[in-house]
């Protein structure tokens, strides 16, 4: 990308002096930082970096999902896991430990992973870790993959559930610290965001309600991305977030 030709980045740097060197910085901390972010900004926002840049020149974030990307089950399409079958084993942590390795592969493709919790009676649970546990298909994962080979293994256990990692508690100045990380890109496409209230601690349902000025089309759009990451910060089971434009 930086060496290319045809690298806008590049382009910006060489017009207009310390001009042209600071909006390839700007252009540069966008993509390589916050490149969901930079896909949604840079249609609107960056409008002015066109300047910097042929006509005929098109912005390209290398680093962002594009619309159609989504994560999803390794375990959706139904294929049994592992190999062949060698009668039941007993309910043991070994065993458990066994059977996950033969899935294990499947979660660490999609950039996740599992290990095992506890072991209570005949409850098994198990933690997702990486882009599986803050996947929008983890209790497909959980239930429809993981679940049903370890009982296809092990039949002692009656249940496989998914235990949540225990993170930062739920409060104004933790979701704040996770909001300063998209500030910087709010601010240049004109807008603001802040907590506006927290309810439903300890119940099954907590809510984080957020409030977003601006009129910039841009900010709505990253909207998915600000809510993703809170989930992924505090990790509550239940946890919803909504914003004031919402509720009625």
């Amino acid at each position: 990308m930086l060496t290319s030709r045809f690298s806008p980045a590049r382009r910006m740097s060489r017009g207009r002096g310390q001009r042209g060197q600071n909006a390839a910085s700007a252009f540069l901390t966008c993509v390589a930082l916050f490149p969901l972010l930079a896909h949604a900004f840079l249609p609107a926002t960056f409008k002015p970096f066109r300047a910097y840049s042929d006509a005929s020149s098109t912005l390209v974030v290398p680093l962002s999902r594009t619309s159609t990307d989504t994560i999803t089950s390794p375990f959706e399409s139904g294929v049994k896991q592992g190999g062949g079958d060698d009668g039941p084993l007993p309910l043991t942590l070994e065993n458990v430990e066994m059977v996950l390795d033969e899935m294990r592969p499947y979660l660490m493709s999609d950039g996740g992973n599992v290990v095992v919790s506890d072991i209570d009676g005949p409850v098994v649970k198990l933690e997702l870790q990486g882009a599986c546990g803050s996947c929008p298909s983890s209790t497909m994962t959980m239930k429809m993959g993981l679940e049903r080979r370890l009982k296809e293994k092990i039949p002692e256990i009656s249940e496989v559930i998914q235990a949540m990692p225990e993170g930062p508690a739920l409060s104004t100045e933790n979701i704040d610290q996770v909001l300063e990380g998209v500030r910087p890109f709010l601010m240049v496409a004109g807008g603001s965001i802040s907590v506006k209230e927290i309810s439903g601690l300890g119940g099954l349902q907590p809510l984080v309600l957020l409030h977003m000025e601006g009129n910039n089309q841009s900010l709505f759009s990253v909207r998915m991305e600000i809510t993703q990451r809170i989930l992924r910060n505090f990790m509550v089971p239940g946890l919803r977030v909504e914003w004031t434009d919402q509720v009625s």
